[in-house]
């Protein structure tokens, strides 16, 4: 398959104002990103903006980074402009969305991502971490998959919610919020309405499991820090200072 890296970013974070840019061990965060999805080795790593600063930072890197509108709903609809401006000839297979405020991930993390698209069956990867700390198991911000087991430390996602799910006894999955799809599979995700779960759970992929869309969760060791908050981005300074 021929890959392309795409990681959304934009400066207007209500809770952590011009994250993309915060300074991390030297460096801006969305900076951090990019050379860990470019060390992940799967393709092409562009940065996906609609801030020039943002571009002139990761261009100023050695970086790559393409401009795209500033009215999207989301990071999808912005990877789906950047994979149309970059790739008009339709050449790129399969698409990784690597969120810009992930700059500890690991970049085997981002790799495993691409494994369910193995089966032709599948339209959408993503990935997952068993739960270990009794707090996850009822906090709304960590979002739960629901799935059917398979072969190779993999689901079938059956649901996402905030909900603690499933009732009973056994794992429960933490899931995090990297996708790798199938062009066709963005294509046609990007253009359904938001659906009433979606809306309901507030979890975007939501719209594609209600359209019938399949998607495969490939189970990792940790949950990349996401910088949402200025303690969270005072924890990645440490982590990577060390």
């Amino acid at each position: 398959m021929s890959t392309l890296v795409l990681i959304p970013a934009r400066l207007a974070s209500t809770r952590l104002p011009d994250k993309p840019l915060a300074d991390i061990a030297g460096r801006p965060m969305i900076v951090h990103v990019a050379e860990r999805a470019t060390v992940a080795g799967i393709g092409r790593v562009v940065v996906a903006t609609d801030a020039a600063a943002v571009a002139a930072a990761v261009r100023s890197h050695g970086f790559e980074a393409v401009m795209t509108g500033v009215g999207h709903p989301s990071g999808s609809d912005r990877i789906f402009e950047a994979l149309c401006s970059l790739d008009s000839d339709g050449a790129v297979d399969t698409v990784v969305n690597v969120q810009g405020d992930l700059p500890t991930i690991e970049p085997e993390i981002i790799a495993a991502a691409l494994r369910p698209l193995a089966d032709p069956a599948v339209d959408i990867a993503t990935l997952a971490v068993e739960i270990v700390r009794d707090e996850e198991r009822t906090n709304p911000n960590v979002v739960k998959v629901v799935g059917a087991t398979l072969p190779s430390s993999r689901l079938r996602a059956l649901y996402f919610t905030r909900a603690t799910a499933p009732w009973g006894d056994g794992p429960l999955y933490h899931h995090v919020g990297l996708y790798a799809y199938r062009r066709a599979a963005l294509t046609r995700f990007v253009g359904l309405p938001p659906s009433p779960l979606e809306q309901r759970e507030r979890l975007e992929q939501l719209r594609a499991l209600e359209a019938g869309m399949r998607i495969d969760v490939e189970i990792v060791a940790s949950v990349p820090l996401g910088v949402d908050t200025a303690d969270e981005l005072t924890r990645a300074r440490q982590m990577l200072t060390r």
